[in-house]
């Protein structure tokens, strides 16, 4: 059994060595740790799924919670090669690990081509004054929607 934060971080380290050595994406790698054993992990597979979304961080996030059998990562520790991007963030966020542990940070994954810093800029701009102008539309039966959601006895809160 692995126990130190130097080990898992070598370990999400060589997963972003190899998804970028087999073309898979770019160097992101990341693990997912619950009471001492890595229940998911991931590296870059934007390449080789076509899938803008399949960040490191997301494909481990699928891969823990797939063997947890549940959305949530409670009691869990991220452990990834690199500070993650907002949307990672993001989903890290909904998925609710105790701790995140990262090598890179933004600042050298822009030097690597990796530049997240207009989408924080973005978040800053008006919504219909981004560069992917956010339009709204009329949103009374969308609104119902929340609505029942609200008002629905059998859902499960997450």
């Amino acid at each position: 059994m692995i126990h130190s934060h130097t080990d898992y971080m070598q370990i999400a380290i060589d997963l972003s060595r190899k998804g970028m050595s087999e073309g898979k994406g770019g160097p992101f790698g990341c693990i997912i740790v619950k009471d001492g054993k890595i229940i998911g992990q991931g590296y870059n597979s934007v390449l080789s799924t076509n899938d803008p979304t399949a960040h490191a961080e997301v494909v481990a996030i699928r891969d823990a919670c797939s063997n947890l059998g549940h959305f949530q990562l409670d009691g869990c520790d991220i452990y990834t090669s690199c500070e993650p991007c907002p949307m990672c963030l993001g989903a890290i966020y909904w998925a609710r690990p105790n701790k995140i542990f990262y090598a890179n940070d933004k600042n050298d994954a822009a030097l690597a081509g990796f530049d997240d810093d207009f989408i924080y800029q973005e978040l800053e701009t008006p919504p219909a004054e981004r560069k992917i102008p956010l339009i709204r539309l009329n949103n009374s039966e969308a609104v119902k929607v929340f609505k029942d959601w609200v008002n629905k006895e059998n859902k499960q809160v997450y």
